[in-house]
C-alpha cells in the first residue's frame, strides 16, 4: 500500500497459474488489489480496458513474450510503470527489458523472497513515477508562471511604448504653439530622445525574447526614424548604418539608442552646411566575443577651433549613457570630421 493509504492496483501477467495465485495472495496481505492475466494479449487487453497503477510482466509466455508486448504497453495513452519478471538468470534479458522501457526487473521463483522483491520493485517503480509526475507538474507550473510573467512584461513594454508615444505627441502639439525657434529646437531634440527610448519598448513588445534586444534590427529602425526627422530633402545628410547581428540587454539598448540619437542629431546640426549634403555613418561591430564597438562619424569640420558648438546638454547625456554601459565615448583626433567611438561589454 502506498504512503497515502490508497489501494495499489497491480496487473500481474504470467502464464504460471500457481505463481500468479501466490503473488495475488501475498500482495493482498499488504493491501494490493492484484488482477492476473495468463498471457501477453489478455494482459494488454486488460490494460486497454481498465486503469492499473503498475504492471508486472513475465518474459517467457506462450504466444508473445514479454519483450514483444512491452512496447505496445508503453505506447498506451497512460501506461503504468512495468516491472519485468523473468525466471532466466540471463542478464541480457533484464538489460533488454530496461532498455525497452521497463521500470525495473525481478528474477522470479516460488519462494517468499520473490514476492517480497516484487513488492519492493513495484513500490520503487511507483515512487519514481510519482516523483516524475510531481516534477512534470512543477515544471508545468514554472512554465505557466513564466508565460504569465512574459505576458505581463510584454504588456508593460506595450504600455510604456504607448505612453512615451503619447508624450511625444504632446510635445508635437506644444511645438505648434511656439514661435521661439530656440524653444522649438529644444523640444524637437527632447522628442527625438523620447522616440529613441520608445522604439526599444515597441521592439520588445513584438519580440519573442523579452530580455534581449536585437541591436542591429533596433538600430535599423532607429536610423530610419532619424532619417525621416532629418527630412526627405536630397541635400540633407545621408544616414548610413552598418551593423553586425548581436543581442544586448534592454538597458544597454536604451543607452546605445540614446547615444546614437545624440551623436547623429549633433552631426546633422553641425557637420554640414545647409544644402551641403554629406554622410553620417553609424557602425556596430563585435570587437571580440565579450565586447562590441559603436562608431558614429561624419566628414564635417571636426571638433577643432571654430567648429560650431551646442549647449553641451547632448554631451552630458552621451556621457551619462556611456557611464551606464561602464564605458566612455572617445573621439578620434586623427579623423578629419568627428568620429565618436564607444567600446562596451556584451
Amino acid at each position: 500500500m502506498d504512503q497515502m493509504g490508497a489501494v495499489i492496483r497491480l496487473l500481474y501477467i504470467d502464464d504460471d497459474p500457481g505463481l500468479s495465485r501466490l503473488v495475488q495472495k501475498e500482495l493482498a496481505r499488504h493491501g494490493y488489489q492484484v488482477t492476473c492475466a495468463p498471457d501477453a494479449d489478455s494482459g494488454y487487453q486488460a490494460l486497454q480496458a481498465d486503469q492499473f497503477d503498475v504492471c508486472a510482466l513475465d518474459h517467457y509466455m506462450p504466444g508473445r513474450e514479454g519483450l514483444d508486448v512491452l512496447p505496445d504497453i508503453l505506447e498506451l495513452p497512460s501506461p503504468p510503470p512495468v516491472v519485468y519478471v523473468t525466471g532466466a538468470q540471463d542478464g541480457r534479458i533484464a538489460v533488454a527489458a530496461l532498455r525497452a522501457g521497463a521500470a525495473d526487473y525481478v528474477i522470479k521463483d516460488v519462494s517468499e523472497d520473490f514476492t517480497a522483491l516484487l513488492r519492493s520493485a513495484v513500490e520503487d517503480a511507483l515512487l519514481r513515477r510519482r516523483l516524475q509526475r510531481e516534477n512534470e507538474e512543477a515544471q508545468e507550473e514554472v512554465r505557466l508562471a513564466r508565460d504569465r510573467a512574459e505576458a505581463m512584461l510584454r504588456e508593460v513594454n506595450h504600455r510604456v511604448g504607448n505612453s512615451l508615444q503619447l508624450v511625444s505627441s504632446f510635445i508635437a502639439l506644444q511645438l505648434r504653439q511656439l514661435s521661439d525657434e530656440g524653444a522649438r529646437s529644444a523640444l524637437r531634440e527632447a522628442q527625438v530622445r523620447i522616440e529613441a527610448v520608445a522604439h526599444v519598448h515597441r521592439r520588445l513588445y513584438t519580440s519573442s525574447d523579452l530580455a534581449k534586444v536585437a541591436m542591429d534590427e533596433y538600430l535599423a529602425g532607429l536610423i530610419e526614424e532619424l532619417a525621416q526627422s532629418v527630412g526627405p530633402d536630397g541635400d540633407a545628410p545621408r544616414l548610413i548604418l552598418t551593423a553586425e547581428p548581436m543581442r544586448v540587454t534592454t538597458d544597454q539598448a536604451v543607452s546605445l539608442g540614446v547615444i546614437v540619437t545624440e551623436l547623429v542629431t549633433n552631426a546633422v546640426k553641425y557637420a554640414y552646411a545647409p544644402g551641403e549634403g554629406g554622410e553620417i555613418r553609424v557602425r556596430l561591430e563585435k570587437a571580440d566575443k565579450e565586447r562590441a564597438i559603436l562608431v558614429v562619424e561624419d566628414d564635417g569640420p571636426g571638433l577643432g577651433e571654430g567648429a560650431p558648438k551646442g549647449t553641451g546638454l547632448g554631451a552630458k547625456i552621451v556621457s551619462a549613457m556611456a557611464g551606464g554601459l561602464r564605458s566612455a565615448v572617445e573621439f578620434d583626433a586623427d579623423h578629419a570630421g568627428v568620429r565618436a567611438r564607444l567600446v562596451f561589454d556584451l
